[in-house]
């Protein structure tokens, strides 16, 4: 299975330290947020890495290089423009080939396994939700007896499995992965799970704190 890391955002809700770095390469504990990911999927038996870029792109290239100090392959999608999510995925599809593959966005921080993501895919999707943060106290989807529902209850965490086929009718261009994963859950092809473990979404000054702290200052 390949892994797919996004970090093709702005992030304009951390300048100004984005403006000149681009958000995967902005340090939490002394280490680039994207590198957690890296040798996470390198722990959980990944060896092939895609991740698409825009802004500052050439900087995420210049620093990570072919992924070979971290045990890992790293193929590059890059994008003149972002394309949002789904098209960013749909944009990178021709590097993924077509098994399942993992996504995990890029400008999160957490403690999850990827190991146990790695078996079969039951149907289109399989998302990794987590209790609601205070900055999204809604939500976004349900989990009810492992299928995934369009009924706010629990926060998408960024990290998922999907199969090429749920963008079979995309189009290219940028466009949103939600509406994908909605018309999927509405016949019953996204399965999911509850993480309960360390979570954090890395978007603004305060969550990057939130992270440093958690991490307890280690590199």
């Amino acid at each position: 299975m390949k892994a797919m890391i996004l970090a093709a955002g702005k992030g304009e809700r951390m300048r100004p330290l984005t403006l000149t770095t681009p958000k995967p390469l902005i340090e939490v504990a002394g280490k680039p947020l994207i590198e957690y990911h890296l040798q996470a999927l390198a722990r959980a038996g990944f060896s092939e890495v895609v991740i698409n870029h825009a802004w500052l792109g050439q900087q995420i290239e210049d620093a990570l290089g072919d992924g070979s100090r971290y045990g890992l392959s790293i193929e590059y999608s890059a994008e003149g423009e972002p394309l949002e999510t789904g098209g960013g995925i749909r944009h990178a599809l021709p590097l993924l080939g077509e098994a399942p593959f993992l996504v995990i966005n890029g400008d999160i921080w957490t403690d999850y396994d990827f190991a146990g993501l790695r078996g079969p895919l039951a149907g289109e999707a399989h998302l990794v939700l987590v209790d609601n943060p205070e900055h999204h106290p809604q939500g976004d989807f349900a989990l009810v007896d492992g299928q995934v529902r369009d009924q706010p209850s629990l926060t998408y965490s960024g990290i998922a499995v999907l199969d090429p086929a749920l963008f079979a009718d995309s189009g290219s261009g940028a466009f949103k992965l939600a509406p994908l994963l909605r018309r999927a859950m509405g016949v019953g092809q996204v399965t999911g799970e509850h993480y309960q473990g360390r979570w954090v979404d890395v978007g603004t000054h305060e969550r990057l704190a939130e992270a440093e702290q958690l991490l307890g200052g280690r590199g």
